[in-house]
């Protein structure tokens, strides 16, 4: 059984190495991302901007007013203490307490600058003084905030692709015929493709983390080994998801625009390039269902925070139950032909 995986597993490996151009992109797509947004767009924001407020009662005078601004989600909070982490991690731009005049910001968020401006020019009139308080502790900029979830995003692209895509074309081609008529099942088959896979995502997001960390210099405050699991186990789940798509598929067109189904919302509601602090509840439910959420939740918590394997558990189990799951789901509808 082992000689039969393994002799798969070289196979797969052999195929992809002399794709020398799936080679390539796999590496520069994620390095040409990060640095566009590291060097292009960090004095932009990409979406509406968001304002945290802490009011027992709704706002008067000039902090009406400020409220009253267009192109502003104001998101209503209970206390300031609990909620300051939101304005270092850029999910909101400020943090305002009309009772007080006190508000909080993260000095590197580009997004904070313009919305202190129109704070302060709200108040410009009022004789009402307001006090300014930056975040304690280190500031987190955008590149630090969005670089685990592009990481995540390459191994999204490269899991879905790299075998649904694959596997239809073998069965296209009648590859996957042939091998029905070997010793070789079903489920040895799928583990083949699933180590084949894993290895050559590890290795290339390894790499592809030291090269940009020289470069860019972000955080990583926490185990490079809890970050290794974390990445592993999103490849496993992800590869999985190819899986399902492709057991029984036939057509490539097809199985592209099904995997493009997966991915997208994924890519969008995942929380990779911004927060869905202030959506519809019901965007952030569903947002919990994908797997590349827990992936990228957790490998920002590891980076940014310095969490232990404790404070991920929650993730960490997710991705594995749901791998073992997608795993049987693929192997039980698995179709040679």
């Amino acid at each position: 059984m082992w000689n039969r995986i393994y002799a798969l597993f070289v196979a797969r490996n052999l195929e992809f190495m002399r794709d020398r151009s799936a080679l390539a992109w796999s590496v520069l797509l994620p390095v040409l991302i990060i640095f566009v947004f590291a060097y292009a767009f960090t004095e932009e924001n990409p979406e509406k901007f968001k304002v945290g407020l802490i009011s027992a009662s709704a706002p008067a005078g000039p902090a009406a007013r400020f409220a009253e601004t267009r192109y502003i989600r104001f998101i209503e909070f209970d206390d300031a203490a609990g909620n300051l982490h939101k304005v270092e991690r850029h999910q909101v731009d400020l943090l305002f307490d009309p009772g007080s005049g006190r508000y909080w910001i993260n000095q590197t968020s580009p997004g904070g600058y313009i919305v202190e401006k129109l704070l302060v020019a709200a108040y410009a009139d009022s004789g009402e003084t307001l006090q300014r308080i930056l975040v304690e502790g280190d500031e987190i900029r955008y590149v630090d905030w969005v670089i685990p979830g592009v990481i995540a995003m390459n191994i999204m692209w490269g899991a879905l692709f790299g075998i649904g895509y694959v596997i239809v074309r073998y069965r296209k081609f009648g590859v996957l015929k042939r091998l029905s008529a070997t010793p070789v099942t079903a489920v040895e088959f799928l583990c083949a493709q699933i180590l084949s896979r894993l290895w050559l995502l590890v290795v290339v997001n390894v790499v592809i983390f030291i090269g940009m960390d020289l470069f860019v210099d972000f955080r990583m405050h926490g185990s490079y080994f809890n970050l290794l699991l974390v990445f592993t186990l999103g490849c496993i789940n992800l590869i999985c998801c190819g899986l399902v798509v492709a057991a029984r598929i036939s057509s490539e067109e097809v199985a592209n625009g099904v995997l493009n189904l997966f991915s997208w919302p994924m890519m969008f509601l995942s929380g990779v390039w911004f927060s869905l602090e202030g959506a519809h509840p019901w965007m952030q439910k569903f947002a919990l269902l994908l797997p590349l959420t827990h992936v990228t939740d957790a490998a920002r918590e590891v980076m940014i925070d310095g969490a232990g394997i404790i404070q991920i558990s929650d993730h960490l189990l997710v991705l594995g139950i749901s791998s073992l799951i997608l795993l049987f789901i693929g192997a039980r509808i698995f179709q040679w032909e």
